[in-house]
């Protein structure tokens, strides 16, 4: 069984999976049984996070040997000694893994509950920390310091500032709440900071807040794909249309050695 629910879609995506993955071209070649079990098997993986963590060097500060070496340093202190490994990616050079662990189904859930809206619990399957402007709703009771268990509201049904929810939602891990319930949901000034430190993520993905900023790029390895396979050269004029928040076009220009 699925760690996490099968992932649903609009009309239009469905339609669209449907005619790439279900059509009469693929099933007379692999059969129908094949093709729908191929079919499934990309709605399981598109519910559950990367296989690895892809972050991209600037190769114009330091070696990727060099950062390799501080970013694993980094994410031994993160996981308190437990060994995760940084690799290298075997045919992109500027880009470094980390593999990610999960699910784990040994974790205690706690009687003090969160929950984070949709997109909140996308970033901490990914390895971030509750911000709070991503909190939905908490337990009536809590305080700062409190051992909180975190769940993602998947249907987008809970409303903000609720003291209970009992509609559909995905347990995402354990933490320590930073602020209060009170503090979390004041009418005064602006909704920021972090709201719950992760302590015990359902999936092992380490923090980028803040770790190497100058050196290293979070970056997803489709989107440092593109600039590889345009192999920009110095001199070129490049624009890129769609340059937000400018990971690509960063990319390229370092590609370019600037020039």
């Amino acid at each position: 069984m699925s760690f996490f629910p099968k992932i649903s879609f609009q009309c239009e995506v469905e339609e669209y999976l449907t005619r790439m993955f279900r059509n009469n071209e693929l099933v007379a070649a692999l059969g129908t049984h094949e093709a729908e079990s191929k079919y499934q098997s990309l709605l399981s993986r598109l519910s559950h996070p990367p296989g690895f963590t892809t972050v991209r060097v600037n190769t114009h500060l330091a070696s990727v040997k060099h950062v390799k070496k501080l970013l694993f340093e980094e994410i031994q202190k993160q996981f308190k000694g437990q060994h995760v490994p940084v690799l290298e990616h075997p045919k992109l050079q500027d880009i470094l893994l980390i593999p990610v662990t999960g699910p784990r189904t040994d974790l205690r859930k706690h009687a003090s509950e969160v929950i984070v809206g949709a997109h909140c619990g996308y970033a901490v399957l990914r390895g971030a920390h509750v911000y709070v402007p991503g909190i939905m709703s908490t337990s009536r009771s809590m305080k700062a310091g409190d051992l909180v268990s975190v769940y993602s509201d998947i249907e987008g049904k809970c409303k903000r500032g609720a003291k209970e929810f009992e509609g559909a939602k995905v347990f995402l891990g354990n933490g320590v709440s930073e602020l209060s319930r009170s503090e979390i949901f004041s009418s005064g000034g602006p909704l920021k900071g972090m709201g719950i430190r992760m302590t015990e993520p359902v999936y092992l993905s380490p923090s980028f807040d803040n770790v190497l900023p100058s050196h290293l790029f979070l970056q997803n390895l489709p989107s440092v794909v593109v600039s590889h396979v345009l192999n920009p050269q110095p001199g070129e004029r490049i624009l890129d249309m769609c340059a937000a928040p400018g990971g690509k076009t960063t990319h390229l220009a370092a590609l370019m050695r600037d020039q």
